[in-house]
């Protein structure tokens, strides 16, 4: 792990503990972190897992948000999205951009430790389910929390119908 991977778990857990969250962290196979192999190696309900999806403006000045969204759940970019960011065109972000926005991989991106001028959309069926698995900061840490761990990120609005 490298240490700008660990500075980023460091992040996330003081954030976590910041607000007084309920949370455990998972130690993870980096080789399972994506969230499909994860859910089916570790037993966890696909449902549950929420991913965390950075946006790119096409157009103009580049603007960016992130998404989470239930892993079961398809992230409306072209509508939703470009209506939330106040933009016509958006794409998912590539990776090398999502890392060099985030500082995180891909298979490890998560909410609680974005820089706070990106902007934040949660679809609230997230709020529905028991837990959440989000990541980590790394692709060796997912972390599960009670679902009142999203509405208390300063930069994050919890929307309906954030999916397809």
């Amino acid at each position: 792990m490298t240490d700008q991977s660990r500075e980023i778990e460091g992040r996330v857990t003081s954030f976590l503990d910041d607000i007084g969250a309920s949370y455990e962290v998972v130690q993870i196979d980096p080789d399972f972190a994506d969230t499909i192999n994860f859910c089916e190696k570790y037993g966890f309900p696909i449902e549950t897992s929420g991913n965390t999806i950075v946006v790119a403006s096409k157009r103009g000045a580049k603007k960016h948000s992130a998404s989470v969204v239930r892993a079961d759940k398809r992230l409306d970019v072209n509508h939703k999205v470009c209506e939330l960011m106040g933009i016509k065109r958006a794409s998912f972000a590539k990776a090398e951009e999502t890392s060099e926005l985030t500082g995180m991989m891909i298979g490890g991106v998560t909410c609680l430790a974005l820089p706070p001028d990106i902007p934040i959309y949660i679809d609230s069926s997230l709020l529905e389910q028991p837990y959440v698995i989000l990541g980590g900061g790394s692709r060796s840490t997912k972390i599960k929390a009670d679902p009142k761990v999203l509405q208390m990120i300063p930069n994050a609005e919890i929307i309906d119908d954030l999916t397809l």
